[in-house]
């Protein structure tokens, strides 16, 4: 269980992850270096996984977004065990959901055009043995995308 304190620091380090320890000790009414233990701890435990910088996908070149919809032959771990092992070494994979539903994963991809997209599903997503289906679609806006959890 995460207590009261512990949340409003992981709701300012979603914010600022780049918050000194004593402004974030500041923000959230601790002691340095009681915050500091704490960050530690949180750390620690798994709970932050780690620090990244936010990159606006388009300006950094990848204008193509896309959502794949995969239905798998059958569930077996062999086919299952495939598909997770290449699927979670492709970087234009930002994420991977094991989902319910007509399709058994949803996919979030980002490539730098629709040629590139093409390339993605010919040469890797059409050679996985067992996939049924691959349905795309292609976003044309985000309207909302975030990482911060609701603290």
């Amino acid at each position: 269980m995460i207590e009261e304190q512990d949340t409003r620091i992981l709701a300012h380090l979603q914010r600022d992850g780049r918050a000194t320890n004593q402004q974030l000790a500041d923000e959230v009414g601790m002691s340095t270096s009681a915050c500091w233990r704490r960050v530690r701890a949180l750390e620690d435990s798994g709970v932050i996984r780690g620090y990244a910088a936010l990159v606006a996908r388009e300006q950094a070149g990848f204008a193509m977004s896309a959502i794949l919809h995969v239905s798998l032959e059958r569930h077996d771990a062999k086919f299952v065990d495939e598909f997770v092992a290449r699927v979670t070494t492709r970087r234009e994979v930002l994420e991977c959901f094991a989902t319910t539903g007509d399709a058994d994963y949803h996919l979030r991809v980002v490539v730098q055009d629709m040629a590139a997209y093409n390339r993605f599903l010919d040469e890797f997503m059409f050679r996985i043995p067992g996939i049924r289906y691959v349905r795309s679609n292609v976003v044309l806006k985000e309207i909302k995308t975030g990482v911060a959890l609701p603290f």
